[in-house]
């Protein structure tokens, strides 16, 4: 319309840093960051953020260099994601458990210029800092982070030239009037996160300043989080950078609850002396918390409200976290959204349910949270919308603000992802009358038997309602009739026993015939640091059994 003008008046880039300095402006005062014996405000935050980009400017650090960083829920972690930023730079958060080896193919790939690691994982970065040297690559500076009360050590890096700096020395080098490098484009890249290796070739997943922005906002609202939430931080951080909420919390100005290690006790114990009333956490921490000891349990003191996502918990997981107080957001979303993308938004008509049924349909997907354009259930080929009817697969495909800017260094498998002008999530799922979207397995996960497809979540649900059972999954072993089978991996609860048989029985009481497992192996499940269980080592080792002999292999 006439008289419109696009200037700085009415238009600034989005991006998260301005929560943070926001937060400082309104609760200076006020706790941001709690570590042990370790406190910090929002405005010494603030500070501490600015002078930590001024000296990463100073080390030479230009708009655009990437800043890696290996290290776990500890405030220099939060800060990181405020200070490299606004120095311009584009954050990368690496697994803490990948090795030396994984470590330094993805220092090479990212170029990073710099990596912040934790003294904890010093040895992970002198491996990969050497075989980096090897292959005569040029090789990142190194910042060692010391627990805050140990004495600095002096070990040197092996191939790096100038051995390496300590971060407290490091940020107090920077100074205070640095004037912060806000993007020029809201699209400029923030983040840089490889997606977490349920499959064996991680790719670098590109976040922006807008879709950040939008994706924290969102993962606020989702999660009920009111003006100065205090949020316990479970979710690794290098993970879709906290889901969001890394920047999510500081929008809120809350007091962020740092721990380096997530176990039960120390989950109820920071919950029962901080009053937490935020956290979250995959399945797997779900699990962990209904089956700790009841020496380590402790009475919640309020309401708490739990995020949970990256693999669909089982519906009896649900159940009993919400006997114990907890209230269950269940979120889906991928590395390529920025972490959460649908929740599963209660509904009042649900209150006046069985409780049984409430888990089961907090246990769906749902639909877009508010940041998202829209979710839909595809046909990968045509592209038309799957009927909502619960029965027909389709894939999942998500587009809006909140979705990826792409593949570092990959356009193809970007154009490959974004096909059909929709992100392709790789997941199957089925479309209920409702609307709401409900995952039944990884495209590359459904076990396909006689020409019945069978998801694989299915049967891991009713696995997870025997009473010994603590953990499992079901991956498709060889068949020489059928193709494939289902072979359940199981882990039992401490003190509780079942035989192979009992578990078969079991699910053959509970579904039908030919979903149920042909075969279960006892062991410890390999996961991935978010608690994704490594389905690809599970279908090697089912791939190496072979097929069942022929009179076990029958319906």
């Amino acid at each position: 319309m006439d008289g419109m003008d696009r200037c700085s008046a009415n238009y600034l880039p989005l991006t998260p840093i301005t929560f943070l300095q926001r937060s400082a402006a309104v609760y200076g005062d006020r706790i941001s960051l709690v570590y042990e014996r370790v406190q910090y405000t929002w405005r010494e935050t603030l500070f501490r953020c600015t002078r930590l980009a001024s000296a990463l400017v100073r080390m030479g650090i230009a708009r655009g260099d990437v800043v890696a960083a290996l290290a776990p829920n500890i405030p220099a972690m939060y800060e990181l994601h405020f200070a490299v930023p606004m120095a311009g730079a584009v954050l990368c958060s690496l697994n803490v458990r990948h090795d030396a080896a994984m470590v330094s193919t993805l220092l090479s790939h990212s170029e990073a210029k710099i990596i912040v690691v934790d003294y904890q994982f010093e040895h992970i970065v002198t491996g990969a800092i050497k075989a980096m040297s090897e292959r005569r690559e040029k090789i990142p500076l190194v910042v060692i982070i010391n627990e805050y009360d140990q004495p600095p050590s002096h070990i040197d890096i092996e191939g790096s030239a100038s051995g390496y700096l300590e971060f407290e020395s490091l940020l107090e080098s920077g100074k205070l009037d640095f004037k912060i490098r806000r993007p020029k484009d809201e699209l400029d890249p923030i983040a840089l996160n490889y997606t977490s290796g349920t499959t064996s070739r991680p790719k670098g997943v590109i976040y922006s300043h807008r879709g950040a922005y939008l994706n924290a906002l969102s993962a606020v609202l989702l999660n009920d989080m009111c003006s100065l939430p205090v949020y316990l931080w479970v979710v690794p951080m290098f993970h879709c950078n906290g889901w969001s909420l890394t920047w999510g919390v500081a929008a809120q100005s809350g007091t962020n609850i740092c721990q380096r290690n997530a176990t039960a006790k120390e989950i109820f114990d920071n919950i029962s002396l901080h009053k937490v009333t935020h956290m979250g956490g995959a399945p797997t921490v779900l699990n962990m918390i209904i089956n700790a000891p009841t020496s380590e349990q402790k009475p919640l003191p309020g309401k708490v409200t739990m995020m949970t996502g990256g693999a669909p918990p089982p519906s009896h997981v649900l159940f009993k976290m919400r006997a114990m107080g907890f209230l269950i957001v269940h979120a889906y979303g991928l590395t390529e959204t920025y972490g959460p993308a649908t929740v599963c938004s209660w509904k009042p008509e649900w209150d006046s349910l069985p409780q049984d049924k409430q888990a089961k349909l907090t246990s769906r997907q749902g639909l877009q949270h508010v940041g998202l354009e829209e979710v839909d259930i595809k046909d990968p080929v045509t592209m038309e919308s799957a009927p909502a009817d619960g029965k027909t697969i389709g894939e999942v495909m998500v587009r809006g603000n909140t979705v990826m800017s792409g593949y570092l260094k990959d356009l193809k498998a970007t154009r490959e992802a974004f096909n059909g002008g929709w992100f392709r999530s790789g997941d199957l799922g089925v479309r209920h009358p409702d609307g709401y979207i409900e995952l039944k397995d990884r495209s590359k996960d459904i076990i396909i038997s006689g020409g019945e497809n069978i998801s694989s979540i299915e049967v891991e649900s009713v696995l997870f309602s025997h009473p010994s059972v603590l953990e499992a999954a079901v991956v498709g072993r060889p068949d020489d009739h059928w193709g494939e089978t289902p072979c359940a991996f199981v882990k039992l609860k401490d003190g509780c026993s079942a035989s192979e048989e009992d578990i078969i029985k079991f699910c053959r009481e509970h579904l039908p015939h030919y979903m149920a497992p042909r075969s279960v192996v006892f062991k410890d499940l390999p996961k991935t640091s978010t608690g994704k269980t490594q389905k690809f080592i599970l279908k090697e080792e089912a791939k190496a059994m072979g097929s069942l002999p022929k009179q076990t292999s029958k319906l």
